[in-house]
């Protein structure tokens, strides 16, 4: 690979691709094979690029593993499929089997905090083929009534004005809107940016921004499911979170932290919405901490 190439060229080059339940999915691997694995959840309209600076550092300890979900990243985009994060998440389970995964830490962000939820109520009613030895959780609407959506996510989410957001929104709007996220948008590289919106317009990924932006809806359909399972959690629980994210506000994080017993918070402070990407040390090793504890071992 040429050393001028972008980040996210790098990420690709470095990936593999596998059929799961008919869709070709984008995943990678990184740290030993017989390590403990780490799954990692990405969030929207992102990919699993978002944790291209943190991986090494987890990667020796863990085995790693990421993928895109349907409809992101280097992963299929069919036109005809429901985008619903139960099909995500028997994705996830899928490729995990294939893989040879029966256990590990799961760690989620954004979009992936839904995810996982839906992991965690079919872990609840013992339909969840995988033991759970930690899940960490950062920086997601999952309390979406405290949620302060931007504008473009009320856009993208519209039946009215959805389907053409997708269409005619410009790189540079979805760039400019994302580095608004970060805690100090100065930190955000123009790499980063420019990666996240390649994976975004991959395989003309942006024309399921609609479709994916449901996702929404069911956070408001299956709450009672979704809430209900991080009440059951008998696991230990990291809430990861940057303070000072617009979107998915402390007050989400603190709540979290409430109705979960025995949970750990974990602030990042003066980091938003990116964390992982905007300070790549702190966040990484804030996550190793706990997962060290977690594992019973010294960090």
């Amino acid at each position: 690979m040429d050393e001028r190439a972008q980040p996210i060229d790098r990420w690709r080059a470095a990936g593999r691709e596998v059929e799961v339940f008919g869709q070709r999915i984008f995943y990678l691997e990184r740290g030993p094979r017989l390590a403990t694995p780490l799954l990692l959840l990405h969030g929207f309209p992102s990919s699993s690029f978002d944790f291209h600076r943190v991986i090494d550092a987890w990667a020796e300890r863990y085995r790693v593993v990421v993928h895109d979900h349907p409809g992101f990243g280097f992963s299929a985009k069919p036109a005809a499929y429901s985008y619903s994060l139960l099909e995500q998440a028997e994705t996830a389970i899928g490729l995990w089997r294939q893989l040879g995964i029966g256990e590990g830490h799961l760690l989620a962000h954004d979009y992936g905090t839904s995810v996982a939820t839906e992991l965690l109520a079919r872990r609840a009613r013992g339909l969840l083929p995988l033991d759970l030895k930690s899940v960490t959780l950062c920086n997601g609407s999952v309390h979406l009534e405290l949620a302060r959506l931007r504008l473009a996510q009320r856009l993208a989410r519209s039946p009215l004005t959805g389907p053409l957001f997708g269409r005619l929104v410009p790189g540079s709007y979805v760039k400019r809107v994302l580095r608004r996220l970060w805690g100090d948008p100065r930190r955000a590289r123009d790499a980063d940016l420019e990666g996240i919106w390649r994976a975004i317009r991959h395989g003309d990924g942006q024309r399921r921004t609609h479709q994916i932006s449901s996702y929404l809806d069911e956070r408001v359909r299956f709450r009672h499911r979704w809430a209900g399972a991080l009440r059951w959690l008998d696991v230990p629980v990291h809430v990861l979170w940057g303070r000072r994210d617009p979107v998915a506000v402390p007050a989400i994080a603190e709540k979290l932290a409430q109705e979960i017993v025995g949970s750990t918070l974990t602030w990042l402070e003066d980091l938003g919405h990116y964390p992982m990407l905007e300070q790549p040390e702190a966040f990484a090793g804030a996550a190793l901490d706990f997962l060290a504890r977690a594992d019973g071992t010294r960090s």
